[in-house]
């Protein structure tokens, strides 16, 4: 299996911190599982005062940036190592803009894994806006990896959860978790939450409102049956549990994602998620969801 096969390397953003580790870990063990090459990489750019008033940078100072990205490298692939040493482990460092560098990488990359302090946001080589950058630009499935979501013996046999809204890009995070549920061997466990906030009962009969409410529990039953139903016929390995439930969506998600390998969640990209994950939703999750949290959009 080639390290150049377009659509099949796992990239993994390296920083060297708690974060990017803990990233590296997971995504080996999604290598394993897939049996698929890691692509390490990792990225530093010159201090802009180095060019002030026609200044050269001295040779001393990049040769400095880029042994300590080397050295970076070097620690992520002894993490892969000691996971398993026989999983194909290729690397990548340049000097260049992290966003430029990784959105690039994204266009060929099966799927792009990086680190996460959580409330802090992306750690090192993916903060703040190169985080945004990544999550809504990237042409190919992220997956934000906190440094409190590390592999353990439990999780790395959990179940794949995703979020289902209806959506074009819902339907595409659902075929990604299926192929996800069916290389690691795992279950899938399929969320719809829905909130009842424009039902009103106030001119209606008890009779008549409860009426209505099993209608509409009903009706996000079956639409979460319908748009399970092609890849339960694509995947008929899988095993599948369907959750629909009258909540909050974030609750609903953070909730089934415990002990989970992975949460799959559709995105709109630039415009935020949608349906069930508008907003803070989405903010929520990156940064409180209890295992990695894989982000899917139209073109990935």
């Amino acid at each position: 299996m080639s390290t150049n096969d377009s659509g099949n390397v796992i990239v993994v953003a390296v920083d060297g911190s708690e974060a990017s580790d803990a990233a590296v870990r997971w995504a080996a063990n999604s290598a394993k599982k897939r049996g698929q090459p890691l692509k390490l990489v990792t990225a530093y750019t010159m201090p802009q005062f180095m060019y002030a008033d026609g200044m050269v940078p001295p040779q001393e100072l990049y040769d400095e940036l880029e042994g300590e990205a080397g050295d970076k490298i070097d620690k992520a692939r002894r993490i892969v190592e000691e996971f398993d040493s026989s999983i194909e482990v290729s690397h990548e460092v340049r000097e260049e803009s992290p966003i430029d560098f990784l959105l690039a990488l994204s266009e060929d990359a099966g799927m792009l894994v990086m680190g996460s302090r959580g409330l802090g946001g992306l750690s090192g080589l993916v903060m703040g806006s190169v985080s945004a950058a990544v999550v809504s630009h990237a042409e190919c499935p992220v997956v934000v990896v906190r440094k409190d979501n590390d592999v353990t013996e439990t999780n790395k046999y959990g179940p794949i959860v995703v979020g289902v809204d209806g959506s074009e890009v819902s339907r595409k995070a659902i075929e990604i978790a299926f192929r996800e549920a069916q290389a690691r061997q795992a279950p899938l466990r399929a969320v719809h939450a829905w909130s009842d906030a424009q039902f009103h009962t106030s001119y209606v009969s008890v009779v008549e409102a409860q009426s209505q409410m099993d209608q509409l529990i009903e009706d996000h039953e079956r639409l979460l049956t319908s748009e399970l139903a092609p890849l339960m016929e694509k995947y008929p390995e899988v095993e599948v549990e369907e959750i629909v439930e009258r909540e909050r969506p974030i609750y609903s998600l953070k909730e089934a994602a415990e002990g989970a390998q992975l949460l799959v969640l559709g995105s709109h990209g630039r415009g935020g998620f949608k349906g069930m994950l508008l907003g803070s939703t989405s903010r929520a999750l990156l940064q409180y969801a209890p295992c990695p949290m894989m982000v899917v959009r139209p073109q990935s």
